[in-house]
């Protein structure tokens, strides 16, 4: 197995910047953004229960460092190459091309832009798995979770997979920055399938019907908030037809915050949000699932983070979406990085689908 690790992939998200790419990176530094890579990367390889395999991976952070301090450290084989401080994406492809004589299947922990990294070094030669860790992952070819990762290796050693053809997408991470969302598909690779562990590629909807539905559900929002309440409105054009209807100048893309339909807060991280929240006596989130995908946290929305779901607390969270995109999905899922806060939001929600009209859908 080729392990390869993106070490500043999704440092971007808490902190409020969509993503590590460029000048992001440093920007996301100079913010105090915490490693979420590494961690991630452990939880894979901590998960992986099978011993016949063996691992050859990247240098110190993109991946030595993780599998020495993993329960697989006796299974390092190979240490390739050498790279650059910091890591740039170059050292990923070289990484990437020269292991791939040497593999059976390549695992790599990182987010979209390292994706497309993989794609340009191996193309379709071999099968591909990602674990996810960056800020925005609207790709096909990424596991639900980390442990669901290491379910799949263990389903590819075991032969009960199916390789296919699977989706890489990615934004241009300065439109979205300025909240455009622009998704490109920029090739396919050989994705390891195991049912139900392998997360879909974003499907974005348009249409007159669908803005109508958008709208009701807003206008059903609005006239039920509560003036003791500030409300905590994630990414997704569904929510934020709330901004639309009060005439807030808001975000699409990034996190806003609204007290007596009034905005108080725009574009804001983890450390702003935890701010907001000691300061109100309550406080309500209100997301949409991704589409195509259906996750509610997780992907996207990481401002909104383990700390700010507790102390905002279950009973206060409002989960919204139109019928066609709630129609998309068998299930919502949650990857905050927390198993105890993925705990503690599975199960059935009441899911807020047009005007004062609610179906039950599960998250797994």
């Amino acid at each position: 197995m080729g392990f390869i690790v993106n070490p500043i992939a999704g440092m971007g998200g808490r902190v409020g910047l969509k993503g590590t790419d460029g000048e992001a990176y440093y920007e996301a530094l100079r913010r105090g953004a915490k490693p979420v890579s590494p961690i991630r990367a452990l939880e894979f390889l901590n998960n992986i229960r099978i011993r016949n395999i063996q691992i050859i991976t990247a240098p110190k952070p993109m991946g030595e460092d993780i599998v020495r301090k993993s329960s697989l450290r006796d299974k390092l084989f190979k240490i390739i190459n050498s790279i650059n401080q910091p890591t740039t994406p170059e050292d990923t492809r070289r990484i990437a091309k020269e292991m791939m004589r040497d593999i059976d299947i390549l695992v790599f922990v990182g987010g979209d832009g390292t994706a497309r990294d993989i794609l340009e070094a191996v193309d379709k030669k071999i099968p591909v798995l990602g674990v996810p860790a960056g800020v925005k992952m609207y790709s096909a070819v990424f596991a639900t979770t980390p442990r669901d990762a290491a379910m799949v290796i263990e389903d590819f050693v075991k032969g009960n997979v199916e390789v296919v053809e699977r989706e890489v997408l990615d934004i241009d991470e300065e439109a979205f920055r300025r909240d455009k969302l622009v998704i490109k598909l920029y090739g396919y690779l050989l994705v390891p399938v195991s049912s139900g562990k392998i997360q879909a590629s974003k499907t974005i909807y348009h249409g007159f019907s669908e803005e109508e539905n958008k709208i009701a559900i807003a206008r059903y929002i609005i006239e039920h908030m509560d003036d003791d309440t500030v409300y905590i409105l994630g990414p997704g054009s569904t929510v934020k037809t709330i901004n639309k209807l009060l005439g807030i100048d808001g975000t699409i893309l990034g996190v806003d915050v609204i007290y007596r339909r009034k905005l108080i807060a725009k574009d804001v991280g983890e450390r702003e949000l935890l701010e907001i929240i000691n300061k109100y006596n309550k406080a309500m989130i209100i997301v949409s699932p991704i589409g195509g995908q259906g996750f509610v946290f997780g992907r996207g929305n990481q401002q909104i983070s383990p700390e700010i779901i507790r102390l905002v607390g279950r009973e206060n969270i409002l989960i919204v979406s139109t019928w066609r995109k709630i129609s998309s999905v068998k299930v919502l899922r949650v990857d905050t990085g927390d198993d105890n806060v993925d705990a503690m939001l599975k199960g059935y929600w009441k899911v807020l689908v047009d005007y004062n009209r609610f179906i039950v859908k599960k998250v797994v």
